[in-house]
């Protein structure tokens, strides 16, 4: 059993920001951070069974909930620096409240923004990141993939639109990072018409993380 327990804290332009933390015991000193992505929550299978692995492993996880398809978001044009600022914020209130050896990083989507950021801490020199389907379109996330020196895990699909083969290239050359590019698969980690399939891709996915 773990207990979990939710709060807000203030982000940008004073919106709450709910967050969720997770833990199996109270004197755990290992924290993993998941930033899900816009309309892929944490509660979603890849970052559902995520939070699985590292409760069972005794870390203390903490999901950050932004909700930016909620309506109060509609007249900010760059959500970049809104979740900067918010990922910020909700980490910075965590820590001054606890004090962590060890931290993993796993970011999905719009969430691998917030964890090139994040990763500039000096808190997090040594932590392990987990990139799932990085937005390498980006030209922050692309430079914090090839230069990072954080033990890391990237897996995304050829067909998700965020992938370009020589970008990929470039981040898969860093030899910091292991990177997993899975055909066939989109923005989800998941085959379009094959359900089953996609089942064995999370299952994969899932390990992977496990095992990193």
């Amino acid at each position: 059993m773990f207990k979990s327990e939710s709060k807000t804290v203030k982000g940008y332009k004073d919106l709450d920001i709910p967050f969720t933390m997770l833990s199996k015991e109270s004197s755990s000193k290992n924290l993993a951070i998941i930033l899900p992505g816009m309309g892929y929550t944490s509660q979603a299978p890849l970052l559902h069974y995520s939070t699985g692995v590292f409760i069972n492993k005794s870390f203390d996880v903490l999901h950050v909930n932004y909700q930016y398809t909620n309506k109060a978001y509609d007249g900010f044009h760059d959500i970049s620096e809104v979740i900067k600022a918010d990922v910020k914020n909700v980490i910075d209130f965590v820590l001054t409240n606890k004090t962590y050896k060890n931290f993993y990083l796993i970011g999905k989507s719009i969430g691998t923004i917030a964890m090139s950021s994040e990763l500039t801490r000096e808190t997090f020199k040594n932590a392990k990141a987990i990139w799932l389907t990085p937005l390498i379109q980006r030209e922050d996330v692309l430079h914090a993939m090839v230069t990072s020196e954080n033990k890391g895990l990237s897996i995304m699909g050829d067909k998700d639109p965020c992938y370009s083969e020589e970008r990929y290239v470039k981040v898969a050359a860093n030899s910091n990072i292991t990177s997993k590019l899975i055909p066939n698969v989109n923005h989800s980690l998941e085959y379009v018409e094959n359900a089953v399939e996609s089942i064995n891709i999370l299952k994969n996915v899932i390990n992977d993380i496990e095992q990193f």
